[in-house]
């Protein structure tokens, strides 16, 4: 298989996996359209962050709200949030590094690295605190930012997330597909956009590490989410839910990977509860 001029179908076949997962891609589909977010020059800016600039889109007024998105993605996988949450909050939706309009061309990429960008996103926007809703590696994002820096953290909402890369965490099929991706690319000729995808099949493969013990750091209200078909498996969300004092744990029957999409109305509303509580 030559990839040179395939490179765009994989990386869109590697979101779908991330998405779906390998056994979920033939009956879910996306059911918002992506529009202009994103890519919208109104609202849109590019903010410098650790040497690299980041792409960051914003909307509403109200408290501050960051949403992360997983691995491969961008601002447009969550077009079924931003209409709903700009109505309450101000919207602050981030091309992760590498990712989207965040162009990176260096060789590392991790999530404390990520968690770090949007410490000092934050603070280059002059805020103090946000509340998160991350998904996928956004999610994972969201449990560092909530680690490495605390106090940025108001509470916290993620689907889809895992603290181990390994198939007692992920489903085993995934896993090996994402494996044999990497390997696959390996043996392309390296263009900046292999080189790139490469990088972010990488992270998954090897990251993260978090303990149970490490989660013991994390203060804010936490509300884990996971789909019952999801590719990260039921047993790791729950014992995620379980590692965190202060959580709550939403296993949503009858889905996959994409919980936010999938279930839009009702995510939508169950996560603007939670935020919106006393709790």
């Amino acid at each position: 298989m030559t990839f040179h001029h395939h490179i765009q179908q994989f990386t869109l076949l590697l979101f779908s996996v991330t998405l779906f997962g390998l056994n979920g891609m033939a009956q879910s589909q996306p059911s918002c359209e992506p529009g202009e977010f994103g890519h919208n020059q109104r609202y849109g800016q590019f903010i410098a962050v650790h040497g690299i600039s980041i792409y960051v889109e914003r909307y509403g007024k109200g408290e501050p709200l960051l949403l992360l998105h997983g691995n491969g993605g961008s601002i447009a996988n969550f077009s079924c949030q931003i209409p709903y949450f700009e109505q309450k909050y101000e919207v602050i939706a981030v091309d992760s590094r590498a990712q989207g309009k965040s162009t990176d061309k260096g060789d590392s990429l991790s999530f404390e690295m990520m968690a770090d960008d949007f410490s000092e996103l934050l603070d280059s926007l002059h805020l103090d605190s946000c509340y998160v809703l991350g998904w996928s590696d956004g999610g994972i994002n969201g449990l560092m930012l909530a680690m490495r820096h605390p106090e940025k953290v108001k509470k916290l909402a993620i689907t889809g997330a895992n603290l181990w890369p390994d198939s007692t965490a992920i489903r085993p099929a995934d896993y090996k597909w994402m494996a044999s991706a990497y390997k696959e690319l390996g043996q392309q000729q390296q263009t900046p956009e292999i080189k790139n995808t490469r990088k972010l099949i990488r992270l998954d493969l090897t990251e993260p590490h978090i303990t149970k013990d490490q989660l013991q750091k994390i203060k804010c209200p936490t509300l884990v989410i996971g789909g019952d078909r999801d590719i990260i498996l039921t047993e790791h969300t729950v014992c995620i839910a379980r590692s965190i004092p202060d959580s709550y744990l939403w296993i949503l029957p009858g889905s996959g990977h994409a919980t936010l999409i999938d279930h839009k109305d009702e995510f939508n509303e169950v996560v603007g509860n939670f935020l919106g509580s006393g709790l």
